[in-house]
């Protein structure tokens, strides 16, 4: 008998995972209860087993007293001593033995329940011991059931549970199929199982990426945060403490067979890889990819808002599916981003110049005091624009001066609206005269000079200054025959030859006969 429970309570807690000692307390604590179901008795029970004999034996405990005051509990100290002799003493406690063959069905089936509870007790404690440090861990584990969209999930002696609000949508698992997830949370819940796992927590993609990337392991590459919608797409931001060491690159792999080892493991989750920065413009450009962004401007310092503006065909991309990608960005840099395309920024900002432009030009013209101002104002004359289009009567009226200097007022205002908005043209634009070319204009008769008049027959030709060495000039005529010309002088500066006539003769001499 002894043998055969023994080895019955060292299976028990082999199999449970358990102390043989919670097993023997808690066949004792179950023999306790049935025992005082079954006497209903004040008495004070206590059960205790025995190795040797393989029995759980039941004692009634009274206490030795000078004065019994509960003869259940109590006993004299002479009654004591005529039991036990002289050794008895006040304050001792004395057992007294009491059958357990006595109890019947119903005590024993008590006594099973009790036993089977203390043991469920001692194994949950075990486990929430022993897992309880291992959140964040990613263990695996083997589909054993189904219940009600949760899979019950095997792992070592224990089983886990994997909420349906904690699988990815892109999953799909049979019994027995393997399965790699985090532990989320570690409970002492009396009924369902203690370990809750996920599929769907950052924690799972940083702990995948732990495992894949070495660099990260061993502190080189520090993952700075990671966002995900489970099944869809994740991002994360990635730094280096070493700078001859690209933390993208490292997580990414030769040929991205790293990432995509994570990417298998997530069913085909869209993974994008960003580089951390402090700078929140830095981070946030880096966040909106695969976009390309053109500028992110901070909007709020103390709200975290920034305005980011990207291409218009580059808009749906940075926006993502349903908003997705620009949501994992805000959810990454931890600021909000208002997205915008370059189009409908130029709009708000044609808006904003037109209703600046829109805005009337305040009285704001020289020879106006303060006085006349008011006066024109309480005139309705409020605006620049308003004061040109008065007459020079209305507003000699209204400031009490002579139409003339009122005339002249009036043009300053006119002279100050031009200078401020431009002049406006008629909309002919006329060519500048470039310097050094002349106009092209319609060309002039040209004189016929008389031959002068002889003064004698040897009379010498007058000399024809001296023009400058350069280029002959020549002005033509519409037919575009020279009509004089004037030649360079001679290498040794004499005068120039003068013209002759059809005989060959200058000018001024008398032919000869």
């Amino acid at each position: 008998m002894n043998n055969a429970l023994q080895q019955t309570i060292e299976a028990l807690a082999r199999e449970k995972g358990i102390e043989a000692d919670v097993i023997i307390t808690a066949i004792e604590d179950a023999v306790l209860t049935a025992s005082r179901k079954y006497y209903k008795s004040d008495e004070n029970l206590r059960t205790k087993f025995n190795a040797e004999t393989g029995q759980v034996e039941l004692f009634a405990v009274r206490q030795i007293v000078e004065e019994v005051t509960n003869a259940a509990t109590e006993i004299t100290l002479t009654e004591a001593q005529e039991i036990y002799g002289d050794e008895a003493e006040t304050g001792m406690e004395i057992e007294f033995p009491k059958p357990t063959d006595v109890l019947g069905r119903i005590a024993a089936q008590t006594a099973k329940q009790v036993i089977f509870q203390k043991v469920r007790e001692a194994e949950r404690e075990n486990i929430y011991a022993e897992y309880s440090p291992r959140v964040g861990e990613v263990i695996n584990g083997l589909v054993k059931r189904f219940e009600s969209g949760d899979i019950i999930v095997e792992v070592g002696r224990a089983e886990a549970q994997l909420p349906r609000r904690e699988q990815s949508r892109a999953e799909n698992y049979t019994t027995s199929d393997r399965v790699r997830a985090v532990i989320k949370d570690v409970n002492k819940n009396t009924k369902g199982p203690q370990i809750i796992l996920s599929r769907t927590d950052p924690v799972l993609l940083i702990k995948l990426f732990e495992q894949e990337v070495p660099e990260i392991y061993d502190g080189t590459v520090v993952i700075r945060g990671a966002v995900r919608e489970a099944g869809d797409r994740a991002k994360v931001a990635v730094a280096s403490r070493e700078r001859d060491v690209d933390p993208v690159g490292a997580c990414v792999g030769m040929k991205g067979t790293r990432v995509q080892a994570i990417i298998r493991e997530l069913r085909g989750e869209k993974i994008d890889i960003v580089a951390w920065s402090d700078d929140a413009v830095t981070f946030v450009t880096n966040a909106i990819s695969p976009a390309r962004v053109q500028r992110v401007s901070v909007v709020d310092e103390v709200e975290r808002v920034v305005e980011v503006v990207v291409e218009d065909r580059q808009l749906s991309l940075a926006i993502g599916k349903k908003g997705q990608n620009v949501r994992l960005a805000a959810k990454l840099t931890g600021w909000k981003i208002d997205i915008k395309s370059e189009e409908e920024k130029r709009r708000e900002v044609e808006a904003v110049f037109d209703e600046l432009g829109a805005e009337p030009a305040p009285l704001s013209v020289p020879g106006l005091d303060a006085a006349m101002v008011e006066k024109l104002n309480a005139a309705g004359i409020e605006t620049v624009e308003r004061m040109v289009s008065a007459t020079a009567t209305e507003l000699g009226e209204v400031l009490g001066m002579s139409e003339g200097a009122a005339e002249a007022l009036r043009q300053d205002a006119e002279a100050a609206t031009m200078a401020a908005g431009g002049a406006v043209g008629s909309g002919t634009t006329e060519a500048a005269q470039q310097e050094g070319i002349e106009p092209l204009t319609a060309p002039a008769p040209t004189p016929v000079t008389p031959p002068p008049e002889p003064h004698a027959a040897d009379a010498e030709p007058a000399e024809t200054p001296a023009r400058e060495t350069g280029a002959a000039q020549a002005t033509t005529g519409e037919d575009g025959n020279t009509a004089d010309q004037t030649a360079d002088t001679d290498g040794d500066g004499g005068a120039a030859a003068e013209p002759t006539d059809e005989d060959g003769n200058t000018p001024g001499e008398t032919p000869d006969d």
